[in-house]
């Protein structure tokens, strides 16, 4: 297959892997009223051109929880702070082409999945495609809120894609003539793309028009409807270099004569920008930029392509050519798939190792990406921008994923899940440490957060000053501002640690501020006054270890710089159920919740919760939206009625009182049911990717070899969160031989444990030692929120694997 076709492989493939419909399909989706009615999950947008025409989000239950809340900020770049002295600021930028999910299923609102694309390089990247569309699912996609959220958040815009693909992979040309319909002068379609663009809040589309058979006045006809759109909205386009003027499919790998008026006709600007297909040579890029500059036009503004689906970064580019040393960049950077960084990987921390020696390069440091390697880390070219340029200014660390939730230092759920929309702009810099001695090593942390589910955790030998540059940043100070770092120490005493800022009248001169000692091994804030340097702009933020540990281990839970006072936000009001489904008949329901958001424009994000009998709380969720999808909630015994709760949480973390609404619960609960189905897993690692905790509560265990939660780990143990302490009658643990392996790899030792909240000791309820058998059963008389397995002795054999296919909790 030739390499001209590379973006539309992997939609094709896709729908065709998943028995997608036939090309011909136009679905409708489900009336209005049947879905609005439920509490079923919502996804992301898609469409064929036709069925667009029809979508309103007046009519459109899952439009609410698709609109983002975030919109675009300004972020600037000082070339003095760039991190690579080689890097250019102000010339080549970064798109990315990004598949989150299959075209047909990409959650509105995140999930309970840990295990997700959880991108952190924003400072490195201008633009942002959704990437999806497929003939047997819909054409064009509009990207979820979460994405929009964090993209926004870090002053990266973000395109929906409009795919029209080959007649090899379902494409027909019918479609790209149903795209450009008139109705008299006006582009039906068009009017649409900008209504979904300006309803949902992201920035453009990326057209991808790859369907051959068209003709001059077909391609005339596609120019026309950009220029119409551009014409009446800010909306922009990103064009895919496949169709020419000519209305054939032919891939130039250039801007040439046969497809520039697709960026510029003339005196009309058709696309924003231009992604140049994968096969570009030095010849073809250095006319792109001499024609892109007679039309008016920058040769940054096309994005050369490169294609990193198969082999991430063993690609081959000829990157003297893109960005050769000692001149200035020839064009900006176009990248397909730079999620192979995830997709390839065993798991988290693999993934984590793997995205940062595609951005950063080889020695996780974006000021050293010296390496006998030809991919040395897209720092290496381009240079850091920052978001971060107004007050407040408030991180966790949290990225977007995690593995439980804690609200001001407090548990208050256990179990994977996967929100962008709540992700905290990351550094600007993952690592930059200025030592004379041995380095240490910053790194996000998922074993404990302040807020959210992780935090900055800075460890190894410290011999000598540590400086870490963490935040690039434009921040006026005025007499009142604060500067507040939350940390935790093993044990209490002298941290050695102090903030460092400098001000952009002397931008690489730090200023340290002494944090003190801690008073014991929880979350402590310490508060500096900077009133001192009124009348002056933060330029940068970041610590600075100090004195002689072997064995250095602090952990950051939040970085602040506020004015006055941190300012708890007005409640929000009208908490609604706007549907409700059943998870388990008469034990857990799925809910839509709506709500009037607080007064004030002051609201970071909302936090729901449940209310338990005993007057405390269970977590549900989080978003920064005014509506939320709720996947499970559970009845406690034989209760009537649960009242949830919506807080607003400020953008100084404030809290505000709750708003509260009552779910109704009807007919009898079973008298013994699995509590632990679907409900959040937590574990002490995974074998691979797709082996994790959330496989050993999904109720089945003949989906394959997969189909288990497996881990290598020293510790070996699985938490479930059954989110309100429930009465237990027995666990069942389904082992190797349950899910068709050997029974060589049933779980030869291991113990039950359950406890009521994170504070308290674990209660072991069952201790098994020499067992043989596929399937256990172990009663218990007891009550507990949280209910844990632990391995001692994985299998029959030598194999260190633990491998559980389901891991029950029986009770009401």
């Amino acid at each position: 297959m030739s390499r001209r076709h590379r973006l539309l492989l992997s939609t094709a493939l896709l729908a065709a892997a998943l028995g997608a419909a036939p090309a011909t399909a136009q679905a409708a989706p489900p009336p209005a009223a049947a879905t609005a009615a439920a509490g079923t999950q919502p996804y992301a947008s898609y469409w064929y051109p036709n069925t667009l025409l029809g979508w309103d989000p007046a009519t459109d239950p899952d439009a609410r929880f698709n609109r983002a809340s975030v919109p675009l900020q300004p972020r600037t770049a000082d070339p003095a702070l760039r991190a690579n002295a080689n890097a250019r600021a102000g010339e080549g930028r970064i798109a990315s082409l990004v598949s989150f999910g299959p075209t047909s299923n990409n959650p509105s609102q995140g999930s309970t999945d840990p295990n997700y694309y959880a991108f952190q390089y924003w400072s490195y990247l201008d633009k942002l495609v959704f990437w999806g569309g497929s003939a047997g699912e819909g054409l064009i996609l509009a990207p979820n809120p979460t994405v929009i959220d964090a993209a926004h958040r870090n002053g990266v815009k973000v395109y929906g894609t409009v795919f029209f693909p080959p007649a090899a992979y379902g494409g027909q040309l019918q479609w790209v003539r149903d795209f450009v319909q008139k109705s008299g002068s006006r582009y039906p379609v068009a009017d649409k793309l900008v209504q979904a663009a300006q309803y949902y809040g992201f920035d453009g589309w990326f057209i991808n028009q790859e369907t051959g058979g068209g003709d001059t006045a077909l391609a005339g006809e596609v120019r026309s409807l950009m220029q119409y759109t551009k014409a009446q909205s800010g909306t922009e386009f990103m064009w895919y270099d496949a169709m020419t003027e000519s209305g054939a499919v032919s891939w130039q790998n250039a801007l040439t004569g046969a497809n520039d008026s697709f960026l510029q006709d003339g005196a009309r600007r058709t696309a924003d920008s231009m992604f140049l297909n994968f096969d570009w040579s030095a010849s073809g890029l250095d006319s792109s930029r001499t024609l892109a500059r007679g039309l008016g036009r920058g040769e940054y503004e096309l994005y050369s392509g490169i294609d990193t689906e198969a082999n991430g970064y063993n690609t081959g580019v000829d990157w003297a050519t893109l960005f050769p040393a000692g001149r200035p960049h020839t064009t900006s950077l176009g990248l397909y798939r730079p999620e192979w960084t995830w997709k390839s990987a065993t798991g988290r921390a693999d993934y984590l190792a793997k995205d940062a020696r595609y951005w950063i390069g080889a020695n996780n440091d974006p000021s050293n990406t010296t390496t006998g390697s030809a991919w040395k880390g897209l720092a290496t070219y381009v240079a850091e921008s920052t978001p971060v340029t107004t007050k407040p200014f408030v991180t966790n660390f949290s990225a977007g994923e995690g593995d439980f939730w804690n609200a001001a230092g407090t548990r208050v759920a256990t179990g994977g899940w996967n929100n962008l929309s709540l992700q905290d702009v990351p550094p600007t810099y993952h690592w930059l440490v200025d030592t004379t001695g041995s380095r240490l090593t910053p790194g996000v942390d998922f074993t404990d957060a302040y807020e959210g589910g992780s935090s900055l955790r800075l460890t190894g030998a410290l011999d000598a000053v540590n400086t870490v540059r963490l935040y690039q940043t434009r921040l006026p100070v005025a007499a009142d501002t604060r500067l507040s770092v939350v940390l935790k120490t093993p044990a209490a005493g002298a941290t050695g640690l102090k903030a460092v800022i400098s001000f952009t009248d002397a931008p690489t001169a730090f200023t340290t501020l002494d944090l003190g000692p801690t008073g014991g091994a929880g979350w402590e804030r310490k508060t500096l006054d900077l009133s001192a340097y009124a009348g002056r702009t933060i330029a940068q933020i970041g610590l600075q270890a100090s004195g002689t540990n072997p064995s250095y281990d602090l952990k950051i839970g939040q970085l602040a710089v506020y004015d006055g006072t941190v300012d708890a936000p007005a409640a929000p009001s009208g908490l609604t159920v706007l549907g409700a489904s059943d998870v388990v008949a008469g034990t857990s329901q799925s809910l839509r919740l709506s709500w009037t958001p607080s007064p004030g424009g002051t609201v970071h994000h909302y936090e729901l919760y449940r209310r338990n009998a005993d007057g405390t709380r269970s977590f549900l969720g989080a978003t920064p939206s005014d509506a939320y999808y709720v996947n499970r909630l559970d009845r406690a015994g034989t209760e009537s009625s649960t009242t949830v709760e919506v807080q607003a949480v400020s953008t100084e973390y404030g809290r505000s009182a709750a708003a509260t609404a009552t779910v109704g619960w009807g007919g009898t609960p079973p008298a013994d049911s699995n509590l632990a189905l679907g409900r959040p897993a937590t574990g002490s690692g995974q074998c691979n990717g797709n082996e994790g905790p959330a496989k050993a509560v999904n109720g089945t265990v003949n989906g394959g070899n997969s189909d288990k939660w497996c881990t290598l780990t020293s510790s070996k143990w699985l938490e479930v969160d059954l989110g309100s302490a429930r009465s237990l009658s027995r666990f069942v643990v389904k082992h190797a031989q349950a899910g068709g392996e050997s029974a060589q790899y049933n779980t030869r030792d291991f113990t039950v444990q359950v406890r009521n909240t994170t504070t308290d000791a674990w209660t072991t309820v069952a201790t098994v030692t020499g067992n043989t058998a596929a399937t256990t059963t172990h009663p218990v008389a007891t009550t507990a929120r949280y209910v844990r397995l632990v391995v001692t002795r994985p299998t029959q054999t030598t194999d260190p694997a633990a491998r559980i296919y389901e891991f029950e909790a029986w009770g009401s």
